[in-house]
């Protein structure tokens, strides 16, 4: 099986679309986590539920090491194509708060 391969099938078992935050990857992985953990499966299969937990801690696994290994770019055109209006809005707030603090 190829990396992609890996990836794809981990963020498939998330209920992921191609696309994903870390946050996103987590939220995802908590809420599975809390609906095959072996102490609070509803159903009376253990074993099902202790193997569904082994992969999903798989897939955690494989998706954050590609994370975390991932190649970000910080070039100027990079920063802004990627960068939502929330974020915008959030570094304006904090940089003209903080350097007007340091400028003083």
């Amino acid at each position: 099986m190829s990396v992609f391969e890996k990836i794809d099938n981990a963020r498939k078992f998330l209920g992921l679309g191609e696309e994903a935050t870390i946050d996103e990857i987590k939220s995802a992985y908590k809420e599975l986590s809390l609906k095959y953990h072996p102490d609070r499966c509803k159903e009376k299969n253990k074993e099902k539920c202790e193997e569904m937990i082994r992969k999903l801690n798989e897939a955690m696994e494989v998706l954050l090491n590609y994370c975390v290994n991932y190649r970000i770019s910080f070039k100027k055109e990079d920063v802004n194509k990627n960068i939502t209006d929330y974020q915008q809005h959030h570094f304006d707030s904090f940089f003209d708060d903080w350097w007007g603090e340091v400028e003083k």
